[in-house]
């Protein structure tokens, strides 16, 4: 039995690359048509790599996804703005998106705003058309004045009144790439400047996106930056070896949360002043808008957005509002997938040789890890009778080793025995027993088993046996 702290050493690359086009077909499959919301902040435009993050926009756009831009253009306009000597006063606004100050935009700067938002926005229009993609850049934001605030005229800042969906949805029908810029108009042509991430939001629950990807330096939230509540220890999701009750990957990223986890994370670190956090209060806010998944990445990472779209471990920080991954009962179509599962097991040794027929007898004592429609870990729960039950069969796929799939299928078989009114749980193990003893097992003699278990037991193996009283 393997699981998580065992590793499959000798599985081949070749192998790897498969499971990582069969991800990728899946998942072009099933979010093909579907409507995909980019937010990218001004600083990954300057990047190095920023031609290669817009040909993977393109890819998504000529495969078939319905690609939405929002450029944010702040620092841009910084630029702009102090080319012509014009200085910006900031409001702190009490129902701010992003938890951040607001310029105050005056009539003085708001052409040289326009202009540089246009600008920025012209740079993806470029881009895409480099890869024979065709963008239009349009007046899709109907905004309206936010006027007095805590007594400060706002004066041509605004917020968004209305997306203008028809005309979005009559341009993604055509093939194109929308790209909006930080701009909003009032119906008499007024225009205002809105904060792109606001666009984002609205434009994201408007079009019903299924996604919106925030695109910054900052590629997701590291555990070890920010103070976690101690309410989220007791998650059901495993403690980091970082000390995070939240699932992080090697590099401390946080790999997913929940919308009630990053609400608790949010509320734990204060007011939402680093960019991280207002990216993940961002995220947030779109979550309870409807977005299912939000995708915290860094956008100077080459192929981020293809690994965070085609992949179940992506790249970056998702928010997850659907049902993105379960312990269920296994169905027979599973089979196969668990057999490939522990095949390589099987063939060290570690776990006995069973057959389809094996597992389809006993499928009813058998869970699965599933993350989006794929199974992952497998795992089975026998009972042999005097109030006891032996876990078995546990496996993980070695590409998710870090995520913990082995100890929650244990810990799922161990309530499914406590829900039977067991007392008593065992594994038999030749490789894994320091690993069992940290989750609370303890060795005891092969005698302590089940008459019917001790009768099948293989002496030729010499497996130690670990049990867990339950009562």
């Amino acid at each position: 039995m393997l699981p998580l702290p065992i590793r499959i050493k000798h599985m081949s690359n070749s192998l790897s690359q498969v499971d990582l086009i069969r991800e990728a077909f899946h998942y072009q499959s099933r979010f093909e048509g579907s409507t995909m919301v980019f937010k990218i902040d001004f600083p990954v435009t300057e990047d190095p790599g920023f031609p290669f993050l817009v040909k993977d926009l393109a890819l998504l756009a000529q495969t078939g996804f319905r690609v939405v831009i929002v450029p944010g253009a702040k620092e841009w306009i910084d630029s702009v703005l102090r080319e012509y000597d014009i200085v910006s006063a900031y409001a702190e606004l009490d129902n701010s998106p992003s938890h951040s100050s607001t310029r105050i935009t005056t009539a003085e700067a708001m052409p040289f705003v326009e202009m540089a938002a246009f600008h920025v926005a012209a740079r993806f229009m470029t881009g895409l058309a480099g890869s024979r993609v065709d963008a239009v850049i349009g007046n899709f934001v109907r905004g309206r004045g936010l006027g007095v605030v805590n007594g400060r005229d706002m004066e041509n800042t605004g917020t968004v009144d209305k997306i203008l969906v028809d005309s979005l949805n009559k341009a993604l029908s055509q093939g194109m790439v929308p790209i909006l810029p930080c701009i909003g108009y009032s119906p008499a042509g007024k225009p205002y400047n809105v904060p792109s991430d606001e666009i984002a939001l609205e434009v994201s629950a408007a079009l019903g996106a299924v996604k919106l990807f925030i695109v910054s330096l900052n590629g997701g939230l590291r555990a070890a930056s920010y103070t976690f509540p101690k309410n989220l220890e007791t998650s059901t999701r495993l403690r980091s070896s970082e000390g995070s009750p939240l699932e992080t990957g090697d590099d401390g990223r946080i790999i997913r949360l929940s919308p009630q986890e990053a609400e608790a994370v949010l509320a734990a670190n204060g007011a939402a002043k680093d960019r991280p956090l207002q990216e993940l209060s961002l995220a947030l806010r779109a979550s309870r808008a409807g977005v299912e998944r939000v995708h915290i990445i860094d956008g100077r990472e080459e192929g981020a957005i293809l690994r965070e779209l085609f992949s179940n471990l992506g790249s970056g920080t998702m928010l997850y509002a659907d049902e993105y991954e379960s312990i269920r009962a296994l169905r027979s179509r599973d089979i196969l997938n668990i057999l490939r599962l522990m095949d390589p097991l099987m063939r060290q040794g570690i776990l006995v040789r069973r057959t389809a027929e094996q597992i389809l007898e006993k499928k009813a004592d058998f869970v699965v890890f599933e993350i989006d429609e794929q199974v992952h870990a497998c795992g089975a729960l026998h009972e042999w009778g005097e109030a006891q039950a032996e876990i078995a069969a546990v496996a993980t796929d070695p590409l998710y080793a870090d995520m913990g799939l082995g100890r929650r299928i244990v810990g799922c078989l161990i309530d499914r025995a406590k829900k039977k009114g067991l007392r008593r749980v065992f594994v038999l193990t030749t490789h894994t027993q320091d690993w069992f003893e940290f989750l609370g097992f303890r060795e005891v003699p092969v005698e302590s088993l089940p008459v019917k278990r001790q009768k099948v037991y293989d002496h030729s193996r010499r497996s130690k046996v670990f049990a867990l009283d339950l009562i």
